[in-house]
């Protein structure tokens, strides 16, 4: 009969760290966490406007689940303030945007002014050439041979530019838009240096702008009247040539309006399409 053999025992040896195990360091990367989330939301509601923050608090103050369930904060605006009573900070925020009348953009304002000359200058419409520019709507008067809108060498406008002047201004009556007036003069020098084609152009814009304002165009829309001469001929490869000596009147626009009365404007895109002789 054979003996039995030595009975083993393995025994699982159990270590403790510390006394509470180690269950204490993920309560601390919990709180750690909290802590960083919640310097996180102080330092954001710091970077909001005042207006937004003003909006918040009521919401959290006198929202109630009941009663608006569903609704946004962002959707109240104003009215939010009005309907909590004076406990509530009076905040005037900026009015939607499709409450805003909308502007008219360049070509519904150039479309206007071909339609009224098309209508009231049908005889005349040659002379007056109606583009839009990078800086806004462009209006050129331009003499034409036998139908001159100054006589030669003089700064007083012909019966034919005080009519096209006044109806130009009434396309632009409604518009709050600056404009600008601008004269010019074909290559043709004068023989004495005392007077010249400077203070020619000069004059005429300056003759252009009084007609504008007696049809009633506002004097404060005005930005800037000036003087070009010849430098700036509407047929660069015909310099001589009478429809050089127009009158320019630009409608600016918002986007570059502002920077235009600051700074001398750069020169005008030419119409793609010029009258012929």
């Amino acid at each position: 009969m054979e003996r039995p053999g030595p009975i083993l025992r393995r025994v699982k040896k159990v270590s403790h760290e510390g006394h509470h195990g180690g269950s204490w360091k993920v309560a601390y990367a919990d709180f750690v966490t909290a802590m960083m989330a919640f310097f996180l939301l102080l330092w954001l509601v710091t970077m909001v406007a005042p207006e937004k923050r003003a909006r918040v608090a009521a919401y959290f103050k006198y929202f109630s689940l009941f009663e608006r369930g569903g609704s946004s904060l962002m959707e109240w605006g104003h009215d939010m303030y009005k309907e909590y009573g004076d406990e509530t900070p009076r905040i005037e925020l900026p009015k939607p945007l499709e409450e805003t009348p909308p502007r008219l953009q360049k070509g519904q304002v150039a479309g206007r002014l071909k339609e009224l000359v098309e209508m009231k200058l049908s005889d005349v419409k040659d002379q007056v050439l109606v583009d839009v520019t990078y800086e806004g709507v462009l209006v050129q008067i331009v003499d034409r041979e036998g139908r001159p809108i100054f006589p030669l060498g003089r700064a007083e406008p012909s019966e034919e530019a005080r009519r096209i002047l006044r109806v130009v201004a009434e396309g632009l009556a409604e518009l709050d838009n600056k404009i600008t007036i601008d004269g010019h003069t074909d290559a043709l020098s004068y023989s004495t240096n005392k007077y010249t084609n400077w203070e020619l152009s000069t004059d005429r814009a300056s003759a252009a702008r009084r007609e504008l304002e007696k049809s009633g165009l506002n004097p404060d829309r005005i930005a800037r009247v000036s003087g070009y001469a010849a430098t700036r001929p509407l047929l660069p490869e015909s310099p001589e040539d009478p429809r050089n000596r127009r009158i320019s009147i630009t409608v600016l626009f918002p986007s570059l309006g502002k920077e235009m009365e600051s700074q001398s404007l750069l020169p005008k895109a030419l119409p793609e399409t010029i009258p012929e002789r």
